[in-house]
């Protein structure tokens, strides 16, 4: 069961990663003048959700199965991921 947990985190973070770098390239477009503002948010909106249960399912797993310093690490970036989704959803 550990090595699941463990092998599932390693990939959620390698997506995590990924994102993030496209994040990264997609506001560099945007800071270029090769994308407009519009289309930038458009793209980078789809994605918040899945970076936010990206974050929350590994925050979980690490919490049932009593891996307490990995889930005090990853419990300030869940929670400010939800903090924000929780900003977003009153200021809509």
């Amino acid at each position: 069961m550990e090595a699941v947990v463990f092998v599932f985190s390693l990939l959620d973070c390698c997506a995590l990663i990924f994102l993030s770098v496209y994040f990264i390239i997609t506001l560099s477009d945007l800071e270029c003048d090769y994308i407009n503002a519009r289309s930038c948010c458009s793209k980078l909106n789809k994605w918040v959700i899945p970076e936010l249960i990206g974050h929350t399912i590994v925050t979980v797993l690490m919490l049932i199965s009593l891996h307490w310093f990995i889930f005090l690490l990853n419990l300030p970036v869940a929670t400010w991921n939800i903090y924000r989704m929780i900003l977003a959803l009153i200021n809509d």
